[in-house]
């Protein structure tokens, strides 16, 4: 059934739509569709940050930056249905879309238990795929797109091929469960605990008159049942202690990660540079693995909402999914299949296309870590030893100044030798720049304002290679078993650092700072590193930290780390050095 049907600001709506599950629960969706009776192609969503819920009043810090900087964004729109993540109908619905929202299970309006990513919730966006793809206003065709959480999903439901989905715009979404979102390198990222905490269990469904109400309705957001904490608890998994409880990628990951191989629909994958932690790796790697002989990448930069919703980004969607799903002869198919905003200081970026991912022409760089923290295109002749504080801030190691402009775009990846003291390390490797005041440089990230040029991680019982996946640029580990360091002893390890872009000046340097703790700037925070939903302050890796003493005990992560250098010990960065197109 339909709680209600109206024209409003030019669409025909109709709020709280019945969307039933195979197993008989019913979800609840919105649905934005033109006037006109006719079929249209279906732009569908399906997460669980509450239809209800106004964007503006759920993320205010975000909302009210976003505006300011681009106030195109809210032009041209009434922005009373505006919702975090998902599209404008009022941007969507003119040019012949219909929007539908659905709120996932045990969230909004849709009762059911809570357990993200899981195979149940995949099952249920499936089957809103193909309830939306047989509606009277339906073409039968159905387009994914969202940010972030909405975009993760759809890698998860494309590989389960529903017949009607038929094209999607995955705008940064991670992809691998494991390696993108929960342990990066083995160690554990808290954010996924925190998020739980801030954004789902404040629309969790049940909170009824406890929880927000629907802006243009007046419906409650949450549901009309008002339900007690142990209720709400009892109808949610516990998903931080799920998440630490899973330290190795075993099938509770798997199942939780998408068959590339599966996926043969069109795609459009939209990555930001400043993702380090969440999205960025999904992005490129969903791009690489996809079977689809139709995709399509973009990289951008500044904050993780922004582009999705200016005239760059929404006209870039609307030109894939006029393409894909009504066949327009638009151009779209005659550009080639990438499209980077190669990122400058000071945030300028400047747009290229190129014909694949990595760049072809890419003169990948060996920069050596020499005894005396030099780094240097040559290998050092002297052997050296040098030892940090296992929970410390490490050594840097710099580069003389650059005799030139030097593009780095694309992959990257750190060749080492360590020892600990203990069983365990955990090495964080971060690439930094600083100009010739010896400021660092550092860009607005997805979510951090101070976010460093690259960053990769790995726990060393972790460092097994899974040989056929790995390539020298992009090493990939199977984080299947844990081989144990004899303390004392030398092991070589690589590591996977995530995809970036910079385009240095001539008289900057480049640093690799080895480091046994996360990042941090070392500068004045900005003002916009607090934002309400969200626990910790941002201080270089945003709300992406591996601080949780469960797993790192000071026991076997609290010795002492040593990294073994010389011409018989291979200590390197390997990186991307774009020459300029010939």
């Amino acid at each position: 059934m339909t709680w209600k049907s109206e024209i409003r600001d030019g669409m025909q709506i109709d709020w709280d739509v019945d969307v039933v599950m195979d197993d008989g629960l019913v979800l609840k969706g919105d649905v934005f569709r033109p006037i006109e009776e006719d079929r249209y192609p279906v732009i569908l969503t399906y997460g669980p940050y509450a239809k209800g819920l106004a964007f503006q009043e759920g993320y205010p810090d975000q909302w009210n930056r976003m505006v300011t900087d681009f106030p195109e964004i809210a032009e041209g729109s009434t922005n009373q249905y505006q919702n975090w993540e998902v599209v404008d109908p009022e941007k969507w619905v003119p040019h012949g879309y219909v929007c539908v929202r659905v709120d996932s299970r045990g969230t909004g309006r849709s009762p059911g238990f809570v357990d993200h990513f899981s195979p149940r919730e995949t099952k249920d966006m499936y089957d809103s795929i193909e309830w939306a793809g047989v509606q009277p206003w339906s073409n039968g065709k159905v387009g994914l797109n969202g940010i972030s959480y909405y975009g993760i999903n759809q890698w998860h439901v494309a590989s389960l091929n529903p017949p009607h989905l038929a094209a999607m715009c995955v705008w940064e979404g991670a992809a691998d469960w494991y390696r993108d979102m929960t342990h990066h390198g083995g160690m554990l990222c808290t954010f996924w605990a925190n998020w739980y905490d801030m954004q789902v269990k404040t629309v969790q469904y049940g909170l009824g008159e406890n929880g927000p109400r629907h802006p243009v309705t007046g419906q409650l957001a949450c549901g009309d049942e008002t339900l007690t904490e142990e209720q709400l608890a009892a109808n949610r998994a516990d998903f931080g202690a799920a998440i630490l409880a899973h330290p190795l990628d075993d099938p509770y990951h798997r199942d939780r990660s998408p068959r590339f191989e599966n996926i043969d629909v069109p795609l459009f994958s939209a990555g930001n540079w400043g993702g380090q932690g969440l999205h960025l790796r999904g992005n490129t790697e969903g791009f690489l693995q996809s079977a689809s002989d139709q995709k399509w990448l973009e990289v951008h930069g500044i904050e993780h909402w922004t582009h999705f919703y200016t005239d760059y980004g929404r006209n870039l969607q609307l030109r894939f999914f006029d393409y894909v799903l009504k066949g327009e002869d638009n151009g779209w198919g005659d550009d080639p299949p990438v499209r980077l905003q190669v990122r400058h200081p000071g945030e300028r970026f400047v747009e290229r296309l190129e014909e694949s991912w990595p760049i072809p022409r890419t003169d990948w760089t060996e920069f050596h870590l020499h005894p005396d923290l030099t780094l240097a295109t040559e290998p050092p002749v002297a052997a050296g030893a040098l030892e940090f504080a296992a929970l410390g801030e490490g050594l840097v190691f710099r580069s003389a100044p650059l005799d030139e402009p030097t593009e780095v775009t694309g992959p990257l990846a750190v060749r080492m030798t360590v020892s600990s003291s203990t069983e365990d390390a955990d090495i964080f490797v971060v690439l930094r720049v600083f100009d010739p005041d010896g400021n660092e440089v550092t860009f607005q990230g997805a979510l951090d304002p101070h976010t460093p040029i690259a960053q990769g991680w790995l726990r060393a019982s972790h460092r097994a290679l899974d040989e056929d996946a790995s390539e020298t640029w992009r090493p990939v580990h199977t984080h299947r078993t844990r081989e144990l360091l004899v303390p004392g002893e030398p092991v070589e390890i690589d590591i996977e650092m995530w995809p970036t872009s910079i385009v240095i000046p001539a008289g900057y340097v480049v640093a690799l700072a080895v480091r046994g703790i996360d990042y941090e700037y070392e500068g004045e925070l900005a003002e916009s590193a607090e934002i309400a939903s969200f626990k910790n302050r941002f201080s270089g890796c945003g709300p992406f930290l591996h601080n949780d003493p469960q797993d790192r005990p000071a026991e076997v992560f609290g010795g002492t780390t040593t990294l073994h250098l010389g011409p018989d010990r291979d200590g390197h960065v390997l990186v991307p050095i774009i020459p300029d197109k010939g």
